[in-house]
This record gives structure tokens, C-alpha cells and sequence, in this order.
């Protein structure tokens, strides 16, 4: 048993409040729960154990969705974050679930907005998000579904587009060495690179004769280099 000595708003966390039992601190709840305690009141052990394991849970929650807070998280990502914190197991369940029930946790949401990100500022192949999305822990069938829509070839592209004024005055044949190597760097097949490249060396001949410096002139992209 103990008895409620003093009721404190946190200084820093004005919607939490400290509980002091037998006048040493014990816990702290939320405005909510305070408002249900009073000075004086006698708890059991039961019921200090309830509100201990509910502001254990309310910490977690909340130092989960200041993670959230930099960008979405998968579920395995929120729970690895609260491990480091040593946040107990059941502990780290009860704040997931409190997060998914409120919205905040979806892996499906969270496999389509990679996906989407990746693909709009470093696009890379569906082989390598597959792989980095089974770092994250999701799970096969969800990132099958994210990569449903993904076209290879043209996130290959748009890699390329990006890569080619850093090799800007290079000859054909360095050129399509360098690309080839970046988009393999980015996990595209060796095909799809071939196709890629073929693409950008005829499209920069129509529009921009003065891109390849004077040289070697290797239009065929056939060969075995």
C-alpha cells in the first residue's frame, strides 16, 4: 500500500504529472490520470503496478512518435529504436499497438512511401528496395505489393538523367563504362544498364552534339566492354 504525498505538473511536460508516494517520487501519468488521484489517496500494490506499467507505456509511445516524427518508421524500425532505449518488451508491444490503433504505424504505408521517395530522389532497382525493405522488416507480401507498379527500366533512367552532367566532355566509350558501373552501383542489371545507356548516347547525339569530347566514336553499344 502507499499513499499519494504530492501531485506535480513536470516543468518541462506541462501534460504530465509527477506522483509522490510516501513523498518520494514514484511515477508520473498523464493530466487524465492525475485528474482521477488526489493528496492523500491510498493505492495499492496492484494499482501502482497498473499506473506504473501505463506512464512506461505512455513514455515509450511518446519517444516513438518523436521518432516517427523525422520521417516514417516501420514497425521493426520503431521497435529496434525503443530497444536501444531498454524500453521492456511488453512495454514496446503495448506502445506499438497503441500507435497502430491511432494510425501512426503501417507498414503498407510505410513500404509505398520508400518505394515513392526512393524512386523520386535516388532511384534505385526494385532488387535493391526489395533488400532494403527486408532490412526494415517488412514483410515479402507487402513489399511485393509496394513494388507491383515499378517499371526498372525507367527508374534506371531517371538514375542515369541524374548521373550524366558529372560526366559531362568524356568520350562514348567512357561514358558508357562510367554509366554502366553507376547503375550496377544502384542495382540495376547489366541488360537493363545496356538499354539505359543506348537510350541516353542516342537521345545526347540529337540534342547535344558537343557533349562527348572529340575522339573515339563508339555508337555501337553492342560490344563486349
Amino acid at each position: 500500500m502507499g499513499i499519494i504525498t504530492a501531485l506535480e505538473v513536470q516543468k518541462r511536460n506541462k501534460h504530465r504529472v509527477n506522483v509522490f508516494i510516501e513523498d518520494e517520487y514514484a511515477f508520473s501519468v498523464s493530466l487524465d490520470e492525475a485528474a482521477r488521484l488526489r493528496k492523500g489517496q491510498q493505492l495499492s500494490e496492484a494499482e501502482m503496478a497498473a499506473l506504473k506499467d501505463q506512464a512506461a507505456v505512455t513514455v515509450a509511445t511518446d519517444q516513438a512518435a518523436r521518432f516517427l516524427s523525422l520521417r516514417p518508421r516501420s514497425v521493426h524500425e520503431v521497435r529496434q529504436n525503443l530497444v536501444q532505449k531498454d524500453t521492456p518488451p511488453a512495454v514496446i508491444e503495448a506502445a506499438i499497438e497503441r500507435l497502430t490503433a491511432l494510425g501512426y504505424l503501417d507498414d503498407h504505408q510505410f513500404a509505398t512511401f520508400w518505394v515513392r521517395a526512393r524512386n523520386q530522389f535516388k532511384p534505385i532497382s526494385p532488387r535493391a528496395l526489395r533488400y532494403e525493405l527486408r532490412q526494415k522488416g517488412i514483410a515479402d507480401a507487402i513489399i511485393q505489393e509496394a513494388l507491383a507498379d515499378l517499371d526498372a527500366d525507367d527508374a534506371a533512367y531517371r538514375a542515369a538523367q541524374g548521373h550524366m552532367r558529372r560526366l559531362r566532355g568524356l568520350e562514348r566509350r567512357a561514358f558508357r563504362d562510367k554509366m554502366y558501373v553507376f547503375l550496377q552501383r544502384r542495382g540495376f542489371s547489366f541488360e537493363a544498364a545496356r538499354r539505359v545507356v543506348a537510350r541516353l548516347i542516342e537521345e545526347i547525339d540529337a540534342d547535344t552534339p558537343a557533349f562527348f569530347a572529340a575522339g573515339e566514336d563508339l555508337t555501337d553499344d553492342n560490344d563486349n566492354t
